[in-house]
């Protein structure tokens, strides 16, 4: 991924209102992330707590969402849809994201049930618990990582069609 400023990533939000964005919070080590590692940014909102960004390059432009945290969490131990880590750390959650378009004006959102903290990137690096003598892990550290990507895109391409 690109190395993105803030005032881009603040131009980049979809499905938005203006004051939603005048209230976003940069983490702060911002200035310290390696995007370079990074299929996807993402990070929770230190002073609105249900509330976390995820920024990404879809189509090759920049597309920034604000993503909204369900109240409860599931009851069981759930998987990330992206990543699909299964020794998490932490909990995969509901975010919620407002569609764009039409749908997203009248209050239409798609769910996904992802780790709390947005560290799929990280999470698809990490090799498999186990793993047989000869296999070949950067393959699989690869796979992983595309098929997150990919999970990714699905999902913001989703969020973004105006289709009805």
């Amino acid at each position: 991924m690109r190395t993105p400023t803030q005032k881009q990533i603040l131009s980049a939000f979809r499905g938005a209102t203006k004051s939603e964005i005048a209230k976003v919070t940069f983490p702060f080590d911002f200035n310290d992330v390696d995007f370079d590692r990074l299929e996807f940014y993402g990070w929770r909102d230190r002073k609105i707590p249900r509330r976390a960004y995820l920024v990404v390059e879809h189509d090759d432009e920049l597309v920034a969402l604000i993503l909204n945290r369900g109240e409860a969490k599931p009851r069981r131990r759930a998987m990330c849809a992206w990543c699909r880590d299964v020794e998490l750390s932490t909990d995969a959650i509901l975010y919620s994201v407002r569609r764009a378009g039409p749908r997203g004006r009248r209050g239409d959102t798609i769910g996904m049930l992802v780790c709390e903290d947005l560290g799929c990137p990280k999470r698809a690096r990490k090799l498999p618990p186990a793993y047989h003598k000869g296999t070949d892990l950067d393959a699989i550290r690869s796979m992983q990582i595309e098929n997150m990507s990919h999970r990714v895109q699905t999902f913001v391409a989703e969020v973004l069609s105006t289709d009805e």
